[in-house]
């Protein structure tokens, strides 16, 4: 008999199982913060081993990255035509107006400081393809001429996103679309359109 027909490997966690295993992550992460979640307390809340931990992620930094990508849909460039009907698209459904997303953002920040793996694994799997979108919308709306040509895109990018987490983590207000749309009209739309005629406050133009 050969090693592996005396060991046969163990069956891979996926599909609904690995699911449990992922939203027992969130929660224990919502109770004690990334810094403090462990594989065992994890296994414990989703009542498995920590050898089938093992047997899907080889770290806590993967676990943890899987399941905060678990309740983040994939980010859509839209195509509205305009910079703002755009960047409403982009963030007035879901991702920052989701409670909980915001919730579970503020549990692992500290990490982003004290844990450089998973900071790189962070600002690449959960953050990048959010700030790739933003980036898009400001280099398409620069390509239309809608914006002022020395657009600095990698600060306009995630402006909208960093305002939105400051009044969320220090003043506690709760992001909302009425809120995105003054940023939006207020802040981001003077500081970035190439022609002050082109603004519009109307919802219902974007």
């Amino acid at each position: 008999m050969t090693p592996g027909e005396a060991h046969p490997m163990r069956p891979r966690v996926e599909g609904e199982r690995e699911r449990e295993i992922l939203e027992a992550t969130l929660e224990v992460l919502a109770d004690v913060g990334y810094d403090r979640l462990t594989m065992d307390a994890v296994a414990t809340r989703a009542k498995a081993s920590k050898a089938t931990l093992y047997r899907r992620w080889t770290n806590k930094v993967s676990l943890v990255i899987d399941a905060l990508l678990l309740q983040k849909e994939a980010p859509v460039l839209p195509d509205t035509g305009t910079l703002r009907g755009d960047l409403v698209n982009a963030f007035c459904k879901g991702g920052l107006m989701d409670e909980r997303a915001v919730s579970t953002l503020a549990s692992v920040l500290t990490a982003l400081t004290r844990d450089a793996e998973f900071a790189r694994e962070f600002r690449t799997r959960v953050i990048g393809p959010k700030v790739a979108v933003s980036a898009a919308i400001y280099e398409r709306a620069k390509a239309r001429g809608e914006v002022r040509a020395d657009l600095d895109v990698s600060i306009f990018g995630p402006a909208l996103a960093g305002m939105l987490l400051h009044r969320a983590y220090v003043f506690g207000e709760t992001p909302s679309e009425d809120l995105i749309l003054r940023l939006i009209d207020q802040i981001i739309l003077p500081a970035a359109l190439a022609d002050a005629g082109d603004r519009t406050t109307d919802p219902a133009q974007t």
